[in-house]
């Protein structure tokens, strides 16, 4: 994965993403397979499911499936994926999903993660934790120690829309971390 931007970048971080979301590796994404991702990071953080910002982020997944899903027959293709994904819907349908996770994420409340709350975050969606630590530091420019919200969001809309973010190559690219 190279951090050049365009056309062939950007299809190709959808087929990184798209396999990323198709944990059983069957070709589509199902409902489950979507929407185990706020279920198995409130398990990393030790949440009930029933609490009420879990259950705002399966909703939020949920919705965010049903825009995904474009015939509406409960598996989405890659081509239903890449024709849908893209700069406008990420700020439409993505952002308030991943927002949700990075809000259930944040114990504190403050907009920002740490290093730990970030690395939990990351490793709960499938990421191995040394490169999960290895894009914090990326994406933490400044040396505080914390990761905003915006910050975050817009790293992954960058690598949805136009294949290219720091913090994605971190976290997905060929580089030894």
């Amino acid at each position: 994965m190279s951090l050049a931007a365009g056309p062939d970048a950007a299809l190709g971080a959808k087929r990184h993403i798209f396999a990323m979301l198709d944990v059983d590796g069957d070709g589509v994404i199902s409902m489950p397979e979507y929407v185990s991702r706020p279920t198995r990071l409130a398990q990393a953080l030790g949440l009930d499911v029933e609490e009420p910002a879990v259950m705002a982020a399966i909703t939020a997944h949920e919705q965010l499936y049903a825009a995904m899903d474009a015939d509406g027959d409960g598996r989405v293709t890659f081509e239903e994926y890449a024709n849908w994904a893209g700069a406008d819907t990420f700020d439409t349908s993505c952002r308030p999903a991943l927002g949700s996770l990075f809000d259930l994420a944040d114990a504190d409340g403050d907009g920002h993660l740490d290093r730990e709350e970030f690395t939990l975050l990351r490793s709960a969606l499938g990421n191995a934790v040394e490169r999960a630590r290895a894009a914090f530091d990326v994406l933490d420019a400044d040396g505080d120690g914390r990761v905003g919200r915006e910050e975050y969001l817009g790293s992954i809309r960058s690598f949805v829309s136009q294949g290219a973010s720091l913090m994605s190559e971190t976290l997905h690219g060929d580089a030894k971390v």
